[in-house]
């Protein structure tokens, strides 16, 4: 996969904001901000899917 591919898959906006998150958090805390967003969004759907029988509990009007 060579450059001019990547670029059109992600457009040139994609590049740009990659672009400044590295210049703004460096190489080295890129892979520690990734792993948190992971970890949050896993948060998050345990907690989704641990409300929904709850849902199905209240009475139906």
């Amino acid at each position: 996969m060579n450059i001019a591919t990547i670029a059109n898959l992600f457009g040139p906006q994609s590049l740009i904001i990659l672009l400044a998150v590295v210049v703004l958090f460096g190489a080295k805390r890129i892979p520690e901000l990734a792993k948190g967003m992971g970890q949050a969004i896993r948060e998050f759907s345990k907690a989704k899917d641990g409300n929904e029988p709850e849902a199905e509990k209240l009475p139906q009007v």
